[in-house]
């Protein structure tokens, strides 16, 4: 079921990418309709309920590493076997009813984080500049993993911009990625997994073993579409004052590998040489100290000023994303 394959006929009354033209712009403008979850959970909110129930069922520290990472596998195939179904489910709904695309359309809104991620990382700058390191510890709190009582300004301010470089890739172009091979199976598939990685994902005692299939596979449907937004972020320089396009694909090219995820180093590379600044380097999570290499020629004393940057090129770098996608839409038009 390849979206870019489907005709816009009978019952199927809109093409598929254009909607998700349309979701990318409505998002980017709206953010993911939160008065609508207020009313009902939203979809990774339940997927969230059901990965934390089979972690506390099937994740037992007394069992052994063997059984645990065998328990993970299961709960991997369950819950991508679920979405995917539901995924199928609801995109043949959508199709044989004239208004389906209304469903759709609200779904894909609620599967992208382009707005969300911009507003939580401003808040982290504004905080920083209006009311000090312990708002600004308190602002990136909501977006990284690590123990933001252990950073200082600068380090909130590398924080906030790794987040926003690696997000942009999970949070946008690979739900966008995903939806334009496989629709909403696609897009629901890579989401679960996406959410797995973040909730069992870790290398910590608990996790270790039974996170191991979720964050491997993670890794896996993350590939390209990190390198596709670290490119994104190359071109996105070329278009915002001060930034570097040479510096982004210099460091992206060399410093990708250094970090410790196959994928992240590949948009905050980009990001780092962007702006000239380096990040990642040794730094402090809740359950480990990481001692890293540093991604960037550049400074790492960062300040609010950085993120404001950096979110200038985020935005560039979406519309970019949002540019390829118009032009399959064109050429399906033009088939």
């Amino acid at each position: 079921m390849f979206t870019f394959g489907l005709a816009s006929s009978g019952a199927t009354a809109f093409d598929p990418l254009g909607l998700l033209l349309a979701a990318l712009a409505i998002e980017a403008y709206m953010g993911e309709a939160r008065w609508l979850f207020r009313l009902i959970p939203h979809p990774v909110v339940l997927l969230g309920r059901l990965i934390g129930w089979f972690d506390t069922r099937l994740n037992r520290e007394d069992r052994p590493a063997v059984d645990r990472a065998f328990r993970g596998l299961f709960v991997v195939i369950v819950i991508v076997s679920m979405a995917v179904a539901i995924g199928i489910a609801f995109a043949w709904l959508t199709r044989i009813h004239p208004m389906g695309w209304i469903f759709e359309f609200f779904l894909l809104i609620a599967l992208l984080a382009g707005r969300s991620l911009h507003d939580h990382v401003k808040r982290v700058a504004v905080a920083l500049s209006n009311d000090g390191l312990e708002a600004g510890r308190e602002a990136v709190s909501h977006i990284v993993g690590r123990d933001p009582k252990q950073l200082d300004s600068h380090g909130v301010c590398r924080s906030a911009i790794e987040s926003l470089a690696e997000n942009f890739a999970d949070g946008v172009v690979a739900p966008a990625f995903w939806y334009v091979l496989f629709g909403l199976p696609g897009i629901l598939a890579y989401k679960a997994i996406n959410t797995m990685d973040s909730m069992i994902g870790y290398k910590s005692p608990r996790h270790r073993a039974f996170g191991m299939v979720a964050a491997r596979l993670d890794d896996v449907v993350n590939l390209i579409p990190a390198r596709l937004a670290g490119m994104f972020v190359v071109f996105a320089a070329f278009f915002v004052p001060k930034a570097s396009p040479y510096g982004a694909v210099k460091i992206m090219l060399r410093d990708a590998s250094k970090h410790r995820s196959p994928n992240a180093g590949w948009p905050e590379g980009a990001m780092a040489g962007a702006l000239g600044v380096a990040l990642a380097g040794p730094r402090r999570y809740i359950h480990a100290v990481v001692d890293d290499p540093w991604v960037g020629d550049g400074t790492a004393m960062l300040g609010p000023h950085h993120i404001r940057r950096a979110l200038h090129i985020f935005i560039v770098a979406n519309l970019i994303n949002a540019l390829w996608i118009a032009c399959l839409v064109i050429v399906r038009l033009a088939a």
